[in-house]
């Protein structure tokens, strides 16, 4: 004859081990699931690498003649990759004491201030930074640094 007490030790183990099979199976799945997340990061880690490497500023032309485009700024872009004009002009921002009009970045990058047909091409180059996030333009028409 089969001991009852023995019969129901074994029926809960097994049930113990059916619990334990269940979240096994769980972990599996989520392990799996992991592995599917770390391959599609890896993928799209290295299309944006290489959309970020295309992004860098490459030579157009305008009216005949060869210009180099502005990218935007975002995380890991450095000032360095704009031209050296653009540079000189978020220098003479950033050295400011505060937020400055065209005119006195004009006075500091060497830019004849007197004639206004003279400072728009600056002015222009102010906002084009200002519209790739490089500097920010304040209400009141002053320019200043994004930091």
């Amino acid at each position: 004859m089969l001991d009852p007490e023995l019969l129901e030790r074994i029926t809960a183990r097994r049930a113990e081990l059916d619990e334990l099979e269940e979240q096994l199976a769980e972990v599996r799945a989520e392990r799996d699931e992991l592995a599917v997340a770390e391959r599609v990061l890896e993928r799209m880690t290295g299309q944006l690498a290489e959309e970020r490497a295309s992004a860098r500023p490459m030579p157009g032309q305008v009216g005949g003649r060869t210009v180099m485009l502005i990218p935007h700024r975002e995380p890991g872009v450095e000032e360095d990759v704009l031209p050296w004009d653009y540079q000189r002009i978020i220098a003479a921002v950033r050295q400011a004491a505060g937020p400055v009009m065209a005119r006195e970045v004009g006075e500091v990058v060497g830019v004849d201030t007197s004639m206004k047909a003279k400072l728009e091409p600056l002015r222009s180059k102010l906002v084009r930074l200002v519209d790739r996030g490089w500097l920010r333009k304040l209400p009141d028409g002053r320019f200043t640094t994004r930091l």
